[in-house]
């Protein structure tokens, strides 16, 4: 800072220059430390949206999830999936899905 903005701003000693550097160094090292902070929480958090080949079903045939709730029966799988469970699964089956839905093309 020159002396005619120094005496401007009203910083006439040394001691306040030392402050003023001293708050533009912290001021400069809380942006550095904030955008390193950002990057890494970004990195973290990066969520993988797609399935690789070790994670897909061996044989799309057989043992899949579908299958599995189906032959568990279990109410408390049936309500956490479709949100009914087993006994009204099987009265929506009975009164008229199960043959609309094998009688319908999907569109």
């Amino acid at each position: 800072m020159t002396p005619g903005m120094r005496a401007l701003s009203g910083l006439d000693s040394d001691d306040e220059l030392e402050d003023e550097e001293r708050l533009r160094l912290g001021l400069a090292a809380a942006l550095i430390l904030g955008a390193l902070d950002s990057r890494l929480t970004r990195a973290t958090n990066h969520r993988q949206t797609y399935l690789t080949c070790p994670e897909l079903m061996p044989d799309p045939r057989i043992n899949t999830p579908w299958q599995r709730l189906w032959e568990s029966q279990n109410d408390r799988a049936f309500i956490t999936t479709m949100g009914i469970d087993v006994e009204t699964f099987h009265y929506l089956l009975h009164n008229g899905f199960a043959e609309i839905w094998a009688t319908t093309a999907i569109p």
